[in-house]
């Protein structure tokens, strides 16, 4: 009998990118842009090279974390998305490849966002940001494994991205943009702290020490509503230091009621999957009121 790893389908490939964490990935662009906009100093196509920055590195990070959870085993007994390696319907060779595929994409458009923005020292925060989403679960010490992932998509996912958005746009990063990171920030952790209490049961049988599994099943349904309420005034801080029209972010609650509620009334393992995509898609469409009302304002 042949143990040969088949050749996984495109289906395959696009269900272990991971679509519905792409929300993550596209929202700090729109929320960046929008504070450039209300600036006067938006400049379209570097918006544009931000985007593929941000999803090349989105998908990268999905895959490079699908590699290395399958090559140690923590993804063999998993509820949510196909998991390449863990199902064997890759090889980790292939996925490994993928990410660095990935990568090298981010890292080109990142070069080419550099040189039309003139701001050279913006290349070590990329070299930084591929580290980040490399060294989440891969390399000896990860830090996906040792409660600290939630810190650095805030910083990557949030106020990296975010504020770099609007950096390499007019040249500057003022308050309504800091807290429009903040903002889009929360609803990324809160993703990972939902997808992290989803799986509270299965990392603690395999010995990943998330952010969840440290503070348990009860601390991990507040640390959600907070990241929530965090999300909610940052949206209400650009209002007040920019536009009132800003506070169309807000529409971000009307799939976090829901998310809520699933969570703070106790739903675990598979009835958490609803609430990742209601996460992500509140800050989707958070992110694109604030371009909304920005532009507006």
């Amino acid at each position: 009998m042949s143990t040969t790893t088949p050749t996984p389908g495109l289906s395959a490939w696009v269900a272990g990118a991971r679509p519905r964490t792409l929300p993550a990935a596209l929202s700090p662009v729109l929320a960046g842009t929008g504070t450039a906009v209300f600036a006067g100093g938006q400049r379209w196509a570097l918006a544009l090279l931000a985007l593929v920055v941000s999803l090349a590195l989105q998908v990268g990070v999905n895959y490079a974390n699908d590699y290395s959870d399958g090559i140690r085993g923590t993804d063999a007994d998993r509820v949510g998305p196909l998991r390449l390696v863990g199902s064997g319907t890759a090889s980790p060779a292939a996925v490994k490849r993928a990410a660095f595929v990935c990568f090298a994409v981010a890292a080109l458009a990142g070069l080419a966002l550099v040189v039309l923005s003139g701001h050279w020292w913006l290349l070590l925060v990329g070299a930084a940001s591929i580290a980040a989403a490399w060294f989440y679960t891969g390399g000896r010490h990860p830090y996906g494994y040792h409660g600290l992932g939630e810190v650095f998509v805030f910083v990557f996912f949030g106020l990296v991205a975010v504020c770099g958005t609007t950096y390499v746009q007019t040249g500057q990063v003022d308050v309504p943009t800091v807290a429009a990171a903040v903002s889009v920030g929360a609803l990324a952790c809160a993703i990972l702290v939902a997808n992290n209490l989803r799986d509270l049961v299965g990392d603690r049988e395999v010995g990943k020490r998330t952010l969840a599994t440290r503070l348990g099943d009860r601390g991990t349904r507040v640390g959600y509503l907070v990241l929530v309420l965090v999300a909610v005034a940052g949206v209400v801080v650009v209002a007040a230091t920019s536009t009132w029209w800003a506070l169309l972010g807000l529409v971000l609650l009307v799939p976090l009621v829901p998310a809520l509620r699933t969570v703070l009334g106790g739903a675990g393992g598979r009835g958490l999957l609803p609430v990742l995509q209601q996460t992500g898609v509140a800050e989707l469409v958070g992110a694109a009121g604030l371009l909304a009302g920005l532009a507006i304002g």
